[in-house]
C-alpha cells in the first residue's frame, strides 16, 4: 500500500481516465464505427463472422480515437485559445503532452494491429491511410489554407471503405461510391461548423473559409453546391446495383432535405439556419446508412 508522495486519491485517478477518454472523443467516432460495419455489410461481408466484426468494430474505433487525440496535440495552443476547446484536456493543462502522444500513439497501433490480424493487411493499409492524411496534412493545413476543409473530407469519408475492405479484400466501385457519399456529406458539415464558430477560428489562427472571407458568400455557396452533387451521388448505390428502390425513395428523399437546408443556409446565412444544416448533417448519415444496409439484408 502506497503512502505519501506516492498515492494516488481515485478522484484524480478517475479525472486523469476521463481526460484520456475525452482526448479520444468516443462519443464523436460512433459515427465512424458505423460508418466502418455499413462498408462491411454493403461489400456483403460475413456478418455472422462476429470475430472479424469485433476486430473491425474496435479496430477502426482505437484508429479513431488515436487520430482525434493527435489532432488535439497537434492543436493544443490553437485549442486554448477558442471558447468551445478552452477546457480540453491539453489546453487546461490536466494532461501533459508526453502522456497524450503515448496515449494516442498506443490506441493507434493497437488498432492497427487488430485491423491487421483480425481482419487484413488492406483494412489496415486504409486505415493507415486515414490517419496519415487527418493527422499529417490536413490538421496541419488547418493554420494555412481553407482547402485544408476539402483535404479533411478524404480521411472523413474513409472509415466505410475500410469496412469495404476488411469484407471484399479489395477495392471494388462500391467502395468509392461509398467514399463518395461521405466526402460531400462532410463537406456541408463542415462548412455550417466553420460558419457557426468563425469568430473562434479567427481568434486561433484558422483558415477557414468564413475567417478569410467573413461575408459567408462563398462558405454558403460551397455548402449548396456540395449539398446538389451529394443528390446524384447518394442514388448512386441503387443505380449501380448496390441496393434497391426502397433505398433509392428513401435517400431521394433524404438528400432532398438536405439540399433544402443548404439552400435555405446558402440564402440567409443565419446562425440558426448553420445550426439546422448540421443538426441535419448529422441525422442524415445514420439514416443513409441504415436505409443502405436494410435494404441490402
Amino acid at each position: 500500500m502506497k503512502t505519501g508522495a506516492d498515492s494516488v486519491p481515485l478522484s484524480a485517478t478517475h479525472s486523469r481516465g476521463a481526460d484520456l477518454v475525452a482526448l479520444a472523443k468516443p462519443r464523436l467516432n460512433l459515427l465512424v464505427v458505423f460508418s466502418a460495419v455499413a462498408g462491411y455489410v454493403m461489400a456483403g461481408g460475413d456478418t455472422h463472422d462476429l470475430r472479424r466484426v469485433l476486430c473491425l468494430v474496435v479496430g477502426t474505433g482505437l484508429i479513431a480515437g488515436g487520430a482525434s487525440a493527435f489532432n488535439q496535440i497537434l492543436e493544443r495552443k490553437q485549442d486554448a485559445l477558442m471558447r468551445r476547446t478552452r477546457m480540453r484536456p491539453m489546453p487546461d493543462g490536466r494532461l501533459t503532452t508526453r502522456d497524450a502522444i503515448v496515449f494516442a500513439s498506443a490506441l493507434n497501433i493497437l488498432g492497427l494491429g487488430i485491423l491487421l490480424l483480425g481482419a487484413n493487411t488492406l483494412s489496415a493499409l486504409v486505415a493507415v491511410m486515414t490517419l496519415a492524411t487527418y493527422t499529417i496534412i490536413y490538421t496541419p493545413l488547418k493554420m494555412y489554407s481553407s482547402f485544408a476543409t476539402v483535404i479533411g473530407a478524404i480521411p472523413g469519408a474513409l472509415p466505410p471503405v475500410i469496412g469495404w475492405a476488411a469484407a471484399e479484400d479489395a477495392l471494388s466501385r462500391g467502395a468509392w461510391v461509398l467514399f463518395g457519399i461521405v466526402f460531400l456529406w462532410q463537406l456541408p458539415h463542415f462548412l455550417a461548423i466553420a460558419w457557426m464558430y468563425r469568430e473562434d477560428y479567427a481568434r486561433a489562427g484558422f483558415a477557414m473559409l468564413p475567417v478569410i472571407e467573413p461575408d459567408g458568400h462563398s462558405t454558403a455557396r460551397q455548402a449548396v453546391i456540395y449539398a446538389v452533387a451529394l443528390l446524384p451521388v447518394s442514388l448512386a448505390p441503387t443505380l449501380v446495383g448496390m441496393a434497391g428502390p426502397v433505398y433509392f425513395i428513401g435517400a431521394l428523399a433524404l438528400t432532398c432535405i438536405f439540399v433544402a437546408l443548404a439552400l435555405r443556409f446558402g440564402v440567409t446565412r443565419a446562425m440558426g439556419d448553420a445550426r439546422r444544416l448540421f443538426f441535419g448533417s448529422i441525422i442524415y448519415l445514420p439514416l443513409l446508412w441504415i436505409l443502405m444496409v436494410a435494404d441490402r439484408v
